[in-house]
């Protein structure tokens, strides 16, 4: 049998014990980042691409696919709600191996022919002589003047040289004029300004 005083002594280390426990720290909640604004999309009356110039729209949402349109209409559809009526993905056969979801149009399911972004990023394609491209990205427009500086940075998320105006979107976007080694001693390309504004303002 356990002596009284041995059983209080227990008694009282025990208590002493359970006040001296802590209870665990609630952790801190992790902080969500803001989603991006969508980007403001071209005016459904956009003057068309002048002739002999290839274009090329894509948004690169956080997923890594590759959402790419040869039409300002779909590109104007994606921006606006996220989605297009008809589309064909291609899984990982996009610049360095993403997977790319092309919008394509009614008259390339009736015709069964690869719609303008395919033909545009299919890898028998010649480089176009006259090129404008535009990549939506976290807020950011990234405009390009060459195929190939698109292609990769789609390929690689990254630009090696650039020309920033920060605010200058018509919903205070970032505008990145995406250049080369060759190219950025031009200065920044006031045609890509044009065509990004003319895309974005209503004919009269």
């Amino acid at each position: 049998m356990i002596p009284a005083a041995r059983v209080l002594s227990l008694a009282v280390a025990a208590l002493v014990a359970a006040g001296c426990a802590t209870a665990p720290e609630p952790r801190p909640e992790t902080a969500q980042a803001p989603a991006p604004k969508p980007g403001t999309p071209p005016q459904p009356n956009a003057p068309a691409a002048a002739p002999g110039t290839t274009e090329l729209y894509v948004v690169l949402p956080p997923t890594g696919r590759i959402h790419a349109f040869g039409d300002t209409r779909n590109y104007a559809d994606f921006l606006a709600h996220g989605e297009v009526a008809l589309t064909r993905t291609a899984v990982g056969a996009g610049p360095g191996g993403k997977t790319i979801v092309y919008g394509i149009t009614a008259d390339d399911v009736k015709s069964n022919q690869p719609s303008r972004a395919e033909q545009t990023l299919a890898a028998s394609a010649a480089a176009p002589a006259a090129f404008y491209g535009e990549a939506f990205r976290d807020g950011r427009f990234f405009l390009f003047g060459n195929l190939k500086d698109m292609s990769d940075f789609m390929a690689f998320g990254e630009v090696p040289y650039s020309y920033t105006d920060v605010g200058a979107g018509p919903q205070g976007e970032t505008l990145v004029y995406v250049m080369n080694k060759d190219s950025h001693a031009k200065g920044k390309p006031q045609d890509r300004t044009e065509r990004f504004k003319s895309l974005r303002v209503a004919a009269k």
